[in-house]
Protein backbone atom coordinates (compact mmCIF):
# COMPACT_ATOMS: atom_id res chain seq x y z
CA UNK A 1 0.00 0.00 0.00
CA UNK A 2 1.30 3.40 -0.95
CA UNK A 3 2.03 5.65 1.73
CA UNK A 4 -0.78 8.34 1.11
CA UNK A 5 -3.31 5.59 0.77
CA UNK A 6 -2.14 4.65 4.42
CA UNK A 7 -2.41 8.39 5.60
CA UNK A 8 -5.98 8.12 4.39
CA UNK A 9 -7.08 5.10 5.57
CA UNK A 10 -5.45 5.71 8.72
CA UNK A 11 -7.41 8.87 9.24
CA UNK A 12 -10.85 7.57 8.10
CA UNK A 13 -10.55 5.11 10.56
CA UNK A 14 -9.60 8.00 13.37
CA UNK A 15 -12.46 10.09 12.73
CA UNK A 16 -15.26 6.92 12.41
CA UNK A 17 -14.26 5.83 15.67
CA UNK A 18 -14.33 8.98 17.04
CA UNK A 19 -17.55 10.63 15.33
CA UNK A 20 -19.38 7.34 14.28
CA UNK A 21 -20.12 9.44 11.03
CA UNK A 22 -18.62 8.38 7.53
CA UNK A 23 -15.84 10.43 6.35
CA UNK A 24 -15.79 12.27 3.19
CA UNK A 25 -12.95 13.60 1.57
CA UNK A 26 -13.74 16.95 2.39
CA UNK A 27 -13.46 16.50 6.02
CA UNK A 28 -9.92 14.48 5.58
CA UNK A 29 -8.80 17.37 3.92
CA UNK A 30 -9.58 20.29 6.25
CA UNK A 31 -8.64 18.06 9.38
CA UNK A 32 -5.70 16.02 8.69
CA UNK A 33 -3.27 18.67 6.61
CA UNK A 34 -2.57 15.43 3.93
CA UNK A 35 -0.98 17.74 1.39
CA UNK A 36 -3.69 16.88 -1.12
CA UNK A 37 -6.99 18.31 -2.44
CA UNK A 38 -10.07 16.21 -1.72
CA UNK A 39 -10.57 15.17 -5.39
CA UNK A 40 -7.06 13.49 -4.88
CA UNK A 41 -8.18 11.91 -1.61
CA UNK A 42 -11.25 10.86 -3.57
CA UNK A 43 -9.16 8.75 -6.22
CA UNK A 44 -7.16 7.65 -3.29
CA UNK A 45 -10.40 6.30 -1.18
CA UNK A 46 -11.98 4.61 -4.78
CA UNK A 47 -8.44 2.44 -5.04
CA UNK A 48 -9.06 1.57 -1.09
CA UNK A 49 -12.69 0.92 -1.56
CA UNK A 50 -11.68 -1.27 -4.55
CA UNK A 51 -8.92 -2.99 -2.17
CA UNK A 52 -12.17 -3.71 0.47
CA UNK A 53 -10.55 -1.30 2.89
CA UNK A 54 -13.35 0.76 3.21
CA UNK A 55 -16.85 0.97 2.27
CA UNK A 56 -19.80 3.27 1.55
CA UNK A 57 -22.36 2.33 3.91
CA UNK A 58 -25.25 4.08 1.25
CA UNK A 59 -25.15 6.67 -1.57
CA UNK A 60 -23.89 10.36 -1.29
CA UNK A 61 -22.63 9.08 1.99
CA UNK A 62 -18.92 9.54 3.42
CA UNK A 63 -17.07 6.17 3.89
CA UNK A 64 -16.23 3.50 6.48
CA UNK A 65 -13.90 0.75 7.36
CA UNK A 66 -14.04 -2.63 6.52
CA UNK A 67 -12.60 -5.28 8.87
CA UNK A 68 -10.02 -5.41 6.35
CA UNK A 69 -9.76 -2.16 7.03
CA UNK A 70 -9.23 -2.40 10.55
CA UNK A 71 -7.19 -5.30 9.68
CA UNK A 72 -4.60 -3.28 7.64
CA UNK A 73 -4.50 0.30 10.47
CA UNK A 74 -4.07 -2.60 12.96
CA UNK A 75 -1.29 -4.29 11.10
CA UNK A 76 0.83 -1.17 10.41
CA UNK A 77 1.01 0.39 13.51
CA UNK A 78 4.67 0.37 13.84
CA UNK A 79 4.52 -0.70 17.66
CA UNK A 80 1.66 0.00 20.38
CA UNK A 81 1.81 3.67 21.32
CA UNK A 82 3.11 3.70 25.19
CA UNK A 83 0.92 5.82 27.35
CA UNK A 84 1.47 9.35 28.88
CA UNK A 85 3.05 9.48 32.30
CA UNK A 86 -0.48 10.46 33.92
CA UNK A 87 -1.91 7.22 32.26
CA UNK A 88 0.25 4.72 34.18
CA UNK A 89 0.69 6.77 37.25
CA UNK A 90 -3.78 6.61 36.98
CA UNK A 91 -2.92 2.91 36.40
CA UNK A 92 -0.32 2.05 39.14
CA UNK A 93 -2.28 3.99 41.53
CA UNK A 94 -5.39 2.34 40.51
CA UNK A 95 -3.45 -1.10 41.09
CA UNK A 96 -1.42 -0.41 43.89
CA UNK A 97 -1.77 -1.58 47.38
CA UNK A 98 -3.24 -4.94 46.32
CA UNK A 99 -3.01 -7.70 48.96
CA UNK A 100 -3.39 -10.51 46.92
CA UNK A 101 -3.73 -12.16 43.84
CA UNK A 102 -7.49 -12.05 43.66
CA UNK A 103 -7.68 -8.06 44.78
CA UNK A 104 -5.42 -8.22 41.71
CA UNK A 105 -7.46 -9.50 39.66
CA UNK A 106 -10.24 -7.65 40.91
CA UNK A 107 -8.87 -4.46 40.19
CA UNK A 108 -7.47 -5.30 37.20
CA UNK A 109 -10.33 -6.32 35.27
CA UNK A 110 -12.46 -2.99 36.54
CA UNK A 111 -9.73 -0.55 35.66
CA UNK A 112 -9.62 -2.24 32.18
CA UNK A 113 -13.11 -1.78 31.60
CA UNK A 114 -12.97 1.84 32.73
CA UNK A 115 -10.14 2.63 30.63
CA UNK A 116 -11.25 1.10 27.51
CA UNK A 117 -14.98 1.21 27.93
CA UNK A 118 -15.28 -2.20 26.62
CA UNK A 119 -15.99 -5.52 27.96
CA UNK A 120 -12.62 -6.76 29.80
CA UNK A 121 -11.91 -10.08 30.47
CA UNK A 122 -8.50 -11.29 32.71
CA UNK A 123 -7.53 -15.29 33.05
CA UNK A 124 -6.05 -16.11 36.69
CA UNK A 125 -2.61 -17.01 36.14
CA UNK A 126 -2.61 -21.27 34.91
CA UNK A 127 -1.73 -23.42 37.40
CA UNK A 128 -0.55 -26.33 34.82
CA UNK A 129 3.02 -24.50 34.68
CA UNK A 130 3.08 -23.28 38.23
CA UNK A 131 5.76 -24.28 40.72
CA UNK A 132 4.88 -25.10 44.40
CA UNK A 133 5.80 -21.80 46.52
CA UNK A 134 4.13 -23.00 50.02
CA UNK A 135 2.12 -25.80 52.16
CA UNK A 136 0.53 -24.70 55.27
CA UNK A 137 -1.42 -27.04 57.04
CA UNK A 138 -3.36 -25.92 59.94
CA UNK A 139 -5.03 -28.10 62.84
CA UNK A 140 -9.07 -27.57 62.78
CA UNK A 141 -9.67 -30.54 64.99
CA UNK A 142 -7.67 -33.91 65.89
CA UNK A 143 -9.19 -35.45 62.87
CA UNK A 144 -9.54 -32.30 60.68
CA UNK A 145 -6.84 -30.77 58.49
CA UNK A 146 -6.89 -27.69 56.35
CA UNK A 147 -4.11 -27.11 53.52
CA UNK A 148 -3.75 -24.53 51.32
CA UNK A 149 -1.38 -24.55 48.34
CA UNK A 150 -0.01 -21.39 47.16
CA UNK A 151 1.61 -21.65 44.20
CA UNK A 152 4.69 -18.81 42.51
CA UNK A 153 2.08 -17.25 40.96
CA UNK A 154 -0.08 -16.10 43.89
CA UNK A 155 -3.07 -18.82 42.85
CA UNK A 156 -3.83 -20.38 46.91
CA UNK A 157 -6.19 -23.60 46.70
CA UNK A 158 -7.60 -25.06 49.96
CA UNK A 159 -8.85 -28.95 50.37
CA UNK A 160 -10.21 -30.02 54.23
CA UNK A 161 -9.26 -33.24 54.89
CA UNK A 162 -10.44 -35.92 57.45
CA UNK A 163 -7.99 -37.88 58.75
CA UNK A 164 -8.37 -41.69 59.75
CA UNK A 165 -7.12 -40.92 63.50
CA UNK A 166 -6.21 -37.89 65.57
CA UNK A 167 -3.26 -36.15 65.05
CA UNK A 168 -1.08 -34.10 67.36
CA UNK A 169 0.28 -30.31 66.70
CA UNK A 170 4.01 -31.86 66.86
CA UNK A 171 3.01 -34.50 64.28
CA UNK A 172 1.40 -31.90 62.19
CA UNK A 173 4.46 -29.70 62.24
CA UNK A 174 7.01 -32.11 61.79
CA UNK A 175 5.03 -33.18 58.49
CA UNK A 176 4.54 -29.81 57.05
CA UNK A 177 8.22 -29.14 57.44
CA UNK A 178 9.17 -32.11 55.87
CA UNK A 179 6.64 -31.48 52.74
CA UNK A 180 8.03 -28.12 52.28
CA UNK A 181 11.59 -28.52 52.06
CA UNK A 182 10.22 -31.62 49.54
CA UNK A 183 8.00 -29.71 47.02
CA UNK A 184 9.05 -25.93 47.70
CA UNK A 185 10.07 -24.24 44.54
CA UNK A 186 9.07 -27.46 42.42
CA UNK A 187 6.26 -27.83 39.18
CA UNK A 188 3.12 -28.96 40.19
CA UNK A 189 3.74 -32.27 37.91
CA UNK A 190 6.73 -33.42 39.92
CA UNK A 191 4.93 -33.13 43.28
CA UNK A 192 3.85 -36.84 43.49
CA UNK A 193 7.35 -37.68 43.06
CA UNK A 194 8.74 -36.04 45.42
CA UNK A 195 6.72 -37.08 48.24
CA UNK A 196 6.41 -40.56 47.16
CA UNK A 197 8.72 -41.78 50.22
CA UNK A 198 7.62 -39.43 52.56
CA UNK A 199 4.94 -42.35 54.26
CA UNK A 200 7.98 -45.36 54.30
CA UNK A 201 9.11 -44.30 57.72
CA UNK A 202 6.24 -44.63 59.58
CA UNK A 203 3.91 -47.00 61.26
CA UNK A 204 0.31 -47.49 62.06
CA UNK A 205 -1.86 -44.64 62.55
CA UNK A 206 0.59 -42.24 61.72
CA UNK A 207 1.14 -43.91 58.61
CA UNK A 208 -2.36 -43.65 57.86
CA UNK A 209 -2.49 -39.64 58.50
CA UNK A 210 0.06 -39.15 56.39
CA UNK A 211 -0.82 -41.47 53.48
CA UNK A 212 -4.27 -39.62 53.50
CA UNK A 213 -2.15 -35.75 53.81
CA UNK A 214 -0.07 -37.03 50.90
CA UNK A 215 -2.71 -37.98 48.75
CA UNK A 216 -4.75 -34.76 48.87
CA UNK A 217 -1.74 -33.01 48.04
CA UNK A 218 -1.27 -34.96 45.03
CA UNK A 219 -4.65 -34.94 44.16
CA UNK A 220 -4.73 -30.97 44.34
CA UNK A 221 -1.02 -30.79 42.03
CA UNK A 222 -2.39 -33.01 39.58
CA UNK A 223 -6.13 -32.29 39.14
CA UNK A 224 -5.90 -28.87 38.19
CA UNK A 225 -9.53 -27.53 38.46
CA UNK A 226 -10.68 -25.58 35.46
CA UNK A 227 -8.96 -22.50 34.90
CA UNK A 228 -10.37 -19.27 36.37
CA UNK A 229 -11.92 -16.11 34.50
CA UNK A 230 -13.44 -12.80 36.01
CA UNK A 231 -15.86 -10.67 33.66
CA UNK A 232 -16.57 -6.73 33.87
CA UNK A 233 -17.65 -4.26 31.74
CA UNK A 234 -20.48 -6.10 29.96
CA UNK A 235 -22.39 -3.10 30.61
CA UNK A 236 -20.36 -1.35 28.16
CA UNK A 237 -22.22 -3.49 25.36
CA UNK A 238 -25.15 -1.38 25.65
CA UNK A 239 -23.11 1.96 24.50
CA UNK A 240 -21.56 -0.11 21.67
CA UNK A 241 -25.45 -1.74 20.64
CA UNK A 242 -25.49 0.24 17.06
CA UNK A 243 -22.28 -0.97 16.44
CA UNK A 244 -23.26 -4.53 16.67
CA UNK A 245 -24.10 -6.28 13.55
CA UNK A 246 -26.35 -8.44 15.42
CA UNK A 247 -28.36 -9.18 18.46
CA UNK A 248 -26.44 -8.43 22.36
CA UNK A 249 -28.14 -11.64 23.13
CA UNK A 250 -25.45 -14.53 21.66
CA UNK A 251 -22.92 -12.43 22.74
CA UNK A 252 -23.81 -12.10 26.27
CA UNK A 253 -24.33 -15.76 26.31
CA UNK A 254 -21.18 -16.47 24.92
CA UNK A 255 -19.51 -13.71 27.16
CA UNK A 256 -20.74 -16.03 30.36
CA UNK A 257 -19.31 -18.85 29.19
CA UNK A 258 -16.08 -19.62 30.49
CA UNK A 259 -14.45 -22.18 28.22
CA UNK A 260 -15.30 -19.66 25.59
CA UNK A 261 -13.49 -16.78 27.64
CA UNK A 262 -10.87 -19.45 27.67
CA UNK A 263 -10.32 -19.94 24.61
CA UNK A 264 -10.66 -16.53 23.26
CA UNK A 265 -7.64 -16.02 25.54
CA UNK A 266 -5.53 -19.45 24.83
CA UNK A 267 -3.29 -18.12 22.27
CA UNK A 268 -2.45 -14.96 23.86
CA UNK A 269 1.13 -14.45 24.81
CA UNK A 270 3.57 -11.66 25.42
CA UNK A 271 2.93 -9.71 22.30
CA UNK A 272 -0.51 -7.66 22.40
CA UNK A 273 -2.66 -9.78 19.75
CA UNK A 274 -5.95 -8.36 18.13
CA UNK A 275 -8.60 -10.25 16.25
CA UNK A 276 -11.05 -8.51 14.21
CA UNK A 277 -14.77 -10.05 13.35
CA UNK A 278 -14.49 -12.82 11.44
CA UNK A 279 -11.54 -13.34 12.55
CA UNK A 280 -12.86 -14.48 15.89
CA UNK A 281 -13.30 -18.56 16.12
CA UNK A 282 -16.47 -17.78 17.87
CA UNK A 283 -19.24 -17.54 15.83
CA UNK A 284 -21.46 -15.36 18.12
CA UNK A 285 -18.57 -12.84 18.41
CA UNK A 286 -17.64 -11.89 14.70
CA UNK A 287 -19.57 -8.64 15.05
CA UNK A 288 -16.87 -7.80 17.78
CA UNK A 289 -12.86 -8.00 18.00
CA UNK A 290 -10.59 -9.21 20.30
CA UNK A 291 -7.49 -7.21 22.09
CA UNK A 292 -5.29 -9.78 24.26
CA UNK A 293 -2.14 -10.24 25.68
CA UNK A 294 -0.28 -12.63 28.08
CA UNK A 295 1.28 -11.57 31.32
CA UNK A 296 3.66 -13.12 34.05
CA UNK A 297 4.08 -16.14 32.03
CA UNK A 298 0.86 -17.69 33.19
CA UNK A 299 -2.15 -15.59 32.67
CA UNK A 300 -3.45 -13.35 30.16
CA UNK A 301 -6.38 -10.88 29.93
CA UNK A 302 -7.81 -8.78 27.05
CA UNK A 303 -11.08 -6.56 26.07
CA UNK A 304 -13.91 -7.54 23.82
CA UNK A 305 -15.64 -4.56 21.81
CA UNK A 306 -17.27 -3.80 18.63
CA UNK A 307 -14.41 -3.64 15.69
CA UNK A 308 -15.40 0.58 15.86
CA UNK A 309 -13.14 0.83 18.61
CA UNK A 310 -9.91 2.95 18.95
CA UNK A 311 -7.31 0.17 18.70
CA UNK A 312 -4.05 2.25 19.77
CA UNK A 313 -5.72 3.37 22.79
CA UNK A 314 -6.88 0.05 23.46
CA UNK A 315 -3.94 -1.90 22.53
CA UNK A 316 -2.13 0.73 24.99
CA UNK A 317 -3.83 0.48 27.49
CA UNK A 318 -4.17 -3.69 27.81
CA UNK A 319 -0.57 -3.51 27.25
CA UNK A 320 0.76 -1.11 30.12
CA UNK A 321 -1.96 -3.45 32.78
CA UNK A 322 -0.17 -6.32 31.41
CA UNK A 323 2.92 -5.31 31.97
CA UNK A 324 2.33 -3.93 36.00
CA UNK A 325 0.48 -6.96 36.72
CA UNK A 326 3.03 -9.46 35.44
CA UNK A 327 5.74 -7.13 37.78
CA UNK A 328 3.48 -7.72 41.00
CA UNK A 329 3.43 -11.46 40.27
CA UNK A 330 7.30 -11.41 40.39
CA UNK A 331 7.86 -9.19 42.73
CA UNK A 332 5.58 -11.00 45.05
CA UNK A 333 7.15 -14.45 45.04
Amino acid sequence: MQHRQLAILRAIVEDYVATEEPVGSKSLASRHGLGVSPATIRNEMAVLEEAGLITQPHTSAGRIPTNKGYRVFVDKLAAVKPLSGAERKAIETFLDGASDLDDVISRTVRLLAQVTKQVAVVQYPSLTRAKVRHIELVLLAPTRVMMVLITDAGRVEQRMIELPFDISDGSLSDLHKKLNSLVANQSLANVASKIEGLGSGVRGNERANVVTIMTTLIEMAVEHPEEKVVLAGTSNLARANQDLTQSMHPILEALEEQVVLLRLLSDSDSSVKVLIGEEQNEKSLRSTSLVSVGYGDLGAMGIIGPTRMDYTASMSAVNAVANYVGRFLVESK
